[in-house]
């Protein structure tokens, strides 16, 4: 630490210093900058999908923001400062005379810092981004409802109704936001079908109507002079050159009050006040967020697509986004003015960056210009190694013969040499979804000879969208594609050791915790995705499955719909080591959704359970196959072997994982960018080691999480008076379970419930933990220390407890003796 006010921290994998955590930045409630970052920490769920993808402007008050008799100095910042640490996701939008490059607020990391830089105030505009950079049609509209003197927040929610009736005849459903200042904001998703000039206008054509139904009370004019004792109705919000200040964000006031979603229910309150930033968080814990209805559902929609470009004139062409990221006057790059014609041509071309990091760049001519993707390692060479590929924007078809150097300060600064260039074979385009091509490049070119590969797009929502694989496919010659998971593996694959195993002696091998400085030469490691599931070997003899948990219980009645498996193994036996998971609406996977379906012993709950949260198998090891051990294999047999074993159809609920080759940076920030949990790398040349923890397998997680063992609780305040306010959990230490803290966060009420369920026939008189604190069990109820659960937390502090745990849920495939700190 640098000094007693300041901490080093961890914040989704993400190392911050943050200082100055005891500075007053509002002095008339006494709320620090350690209050702001804590706020912005915990509402990061919640304020992120309403900033996501959209440039951000600062309201900074670097000393402050005083009193209000002595207000503090505040200034608006757009362009993103040079010290930005470089995980800051960033767009560019050019000026006619200069260009911004502003900082999307994507993840909580990201938020936190800007509290850093006491940025109290995050203002984004009505449009995002699209995953190519384009800038998209607007996808909400908005009204800001600014009381003039002598009315206030009655006469807004008032006004704040005629809107939402004549809104609703048009199909829209806004959400009211009290904008912590003085009105109230109204939310209403739109398709995107309209530019942001014509959502303008409608917008204002809605205000003028108002005005003269409601002369008394609404006025539309911005003129000051024409607000008092009225409502404005400001409809120039929606213009794509104007922010709004994003829903929870903090506001600059004398008090730290939040731009706050409402309900109408509230609305019609006459109670009805602007919040504070706790109110907000107790709100958001109760209730969850009552605008989340404006960000779910319909941005896939404004994906800038050819076929929606060719249906509007006024959309931009494919190549804005590039011109938009390049000066014609100072790189020497082709920047053509005109929009791209219409083509047929079938031209490739795969150039060697120097850019701050070396990659290939790989581009397919299609519809007048080449589709692009970043290579970080190049073509693959072996079909059992896929490649990530990025995309990025496209670019014009005079690239395909440039060759020189990108100046320093340029976007993509570096020398640029084609590596390899020709024609391609077309055999399927998907538009966004999946490509497979034979290249023919010069006859002395780097491809060597013809190569069939195959482009998967394996990206699930806004912020993975430009994420694909690049697959080399076995036959540069065959007819027809076949998916990277159910290619057959080459004859050096064939299982090298012969022992038949029996599955259930099986424990599966674990992974030590570790980071990307363990990983000390990338080409020896392959990276696999991290699932936050529950451990499990799959033994399967003609078509029936056995499902069974790392501490040997029997999972197969409690996942019925895992019995598919039976039907995608093309062996007789196989034993298959892997993951279950429960995925949520965007396709990622829920530790605390997968709880709802651990514990059920009745028939009739596990099938209604499996049929509102059905179960994914994430297969990532094959251990044996028609009697004959893999165990011995290197990982890169047993890979091929699983991928040629394992078919599983499209609809199916079990998956091959990608295994990805390449640095374990980019597998890390892949991992982060789905959202996921982190990375496992397993080194290619070793065996499989059953029932041992070995550093063959280093998991590298964004977040730091550790199995405790529950030893006692304590009875909540408030709404929890009569229930469990926290549990006290300790790891085993030599023969003793030594006290590591209290759990007090991350419970809903349902869960507390059935926690004190569970508990309750667990009740003893003597705590059985080692070194907790009077003030921690004065009033402490103990339990025999039998269960296990996962908590995620921020650091260990140097007493050795936790800092900030949060529950995520427990972990019956685990006992207490097997609790270790990670």
């Amino acid at each position: 630490m640098a000094s007693d006010d300041s901490e080093r921290v961890t914040v989704d994998g993400h190392r911050l210093t943050l200082t100055n955590l005891d500075k007053v930045l509002y002095p008339s409630t006494g709320t620090t900058k350690r209050d702001v970052l804590a706020y912005y920490a915990e509402i990061a769920d919640v304020l992120v999908p309403h900033a996501a993808n959209r440039p951000a402007t600062r309201k900074r008050w670097v000393h402050g923001v005083g009193t209000p008799e002595h207000p503090g100095q505040s200034f608006f910042q757009k362009n993103l400062e040079d010290s930005a640490p470089s995980w800051v996701k960033r767009r560019t939008i050019q000026h006619s005379d200069h260009t911004n490059v502003y900082p999307l607020v994507n993840d909580r990391a990201t938020l936190v810092w800007l509290g850093q830089l006491a940025a109290l105030e995050i203002h984004v505009p009505q449009w995002q981004f699209g995953r190519t950079g384009v800038v998209r049609n607007p996808d909400r509209l908005v009204l800001d409802l600014d009381p003039g003197e002598g009315v206030g927040l009655a006469e807004c929610a008032e006004v704040a109704r005629y809107i939402r009736a004549i809104l609703g005849g048009m199909g829209l459903d806004p959400m009211p936001v009290t904008s912590g200042s003085k009105g109230i904001h109204l939310y209403a998703a739109i398709d995107g079908a309209q530019t942001s000039d014509q959502v303008s206008a409608v917008a204002h054509e809605l205000a003028r109507s108002l005005e003269a139904d409601h002369p008394d009370l609404v006025v539309s004019d911005m003129k000051k002079a024409l607000r008092g004792g009225k409502v404005l109705v400001d409809w120039s919000q929606n213009s794509a050159a104007k922010t709004t200040i994003t829903p929870y964000s903090l506001r600059g006031r004398a008090h730290p009050m939040v731009a706050a979603p409402r309900t109408w229910r509230e609305l019609a309150s006459p109670d009805l006040a602007q919040l504070d930033y706790r109110e907000v968080l107790r709100r958001v814990k109760r209730r969850g967020d009552p605008l989340a209805g404006v960000v779910s559902g319909h941005l896939e929609s404004l994906e800038p697509t050819a076929a929606r470009m060719r249906g509007f004139e006024a959309a931009p062409d494919r190549l804005d986004t590039y011109r938009g990221m390049r000066n014609a006057g100072r790189t020497p790059e082709p920047v053509p003015s005109h929009a791209p014609a219409p083509s047929d041509g079938q031209s490739f071309v795969i150039q060697e960056h120097h850019a701050r990091r070396l990659h290939f760049d790989f581009r397919l001519e299609h519809d007048g210009v080449l589709v692009s993707w970043a290579l970080p390692k190049g073509v693959p060479t072996d079909p059992q190694h896929n490649h990530l590929a990025v995309q990025t924007e496209d670019h014009p078809l005079e690239y395909g013969e440039f060759e020189g150097t990108i100046p320093r300060g340029e976007y993509g600064a570096g020398a640029v040499s084609i590596w390899d260039a020709g024609r391609y074979d077309l055999e399927k385009w998907r538009e966004g979804e999946e490509v497979i091509v034979t290249l023919h490049g010069r006859e002395n070119g780097g491809l060597g000879a013809p190569r069939r590969v195959a482009l998967i797009h394996t990206g699930r929502d806004e912020k993975t969208a430009q994420n694909w694989l690049i697959h080399l496919m076995k036959d540069a010659g065959a007819a027809s594609a076949t998916p990277p998971s159910t290619v057959a593996p080459p004859k050096a694959a064939t299982p090298s050791a012969t022992r038949p195993v029996s599955p259930t002696t099986i424990a599966p091998m674990l992974a030590t915790l570790g980071s990307v400085r363990d990983v000390s030469d990338d080409d020896d490691w392959a990276f696999e995705m991290k699932w936050d599931g529950i451990r499990a070997i799959a033994s399967v003899e003609n078509g029936s499955v056995r499902l069974t948990s790392r501490n040997g219980k029997d999972l197969t009645a409690s996942y019925p719909e895992l019995g598919q498996l039976g039907s995608v193994v093309s062996a007789a036996t196989a034993t298959i080591d892997g993951e279950i998971v429960a995925l949520d609406s965007r396709g990622r996977p829920d530790f605390g959704l997968l709880q709802t379906r651990m514990n059920l012993t009745k028939a009739s709950d596990v099938e209604r359970s499996a049929r509102s949260t059905p179960v994914h198998f994430m297969a990532f090891d094959l251990l044996a196959v028609d009697g004959r051990s893999l165990l011995a294999a290197p990982y890169d047999e047993r890979r091929a072997c699983l991928e040629a074993v394992l078919v599983p159809g499209a609809s199916s609920g079990i998956q091959v994982p990608p295994s990805l080759t390449g640095s374990v940076d980019s597998a890390v920030a892949v991992s982060r960018e789905l959202g996921l949990e982190g990375v496992v790398a397993k080194r290619r040349t070793e065996p499989y080691r059953p029932g041992v923890r070995s550093r063959s397998w280093i998991k590298i997680k964004h977040h730091m999480t550790q199995e405790v063992v529950i030893g006692g609780w304590r009875p909540g305040n408030g709404r929890r008076a009569s229930s469990i306010g926290s549990l006290l959990v300790g790891v085993p230490e030599g023969e003793t379970l030594r006290y590591v803290g209290r759990v007090g966060t991350g419970f809903t009420d349902r869960q507390l419930d059935d926690i004190a369920r569970i508990l309750q026939p667990l009740a003893r008189e003597a705590p059985s933990l080692e070194g907790v604190p009077s003030a921690d069990g004065a009033d402490a109820h103990w339990v025999s220390p039998t269960l296990v659960g996962e908590v995620e937390f921020a650091e260990w502090t140097s007493s050795g407890r936790l800092r900030q745990p949060s529950w995520r849920g427990w972990r019956p495939d685990k006992s207490p003796a097997e609790v270790r700190i990670e």
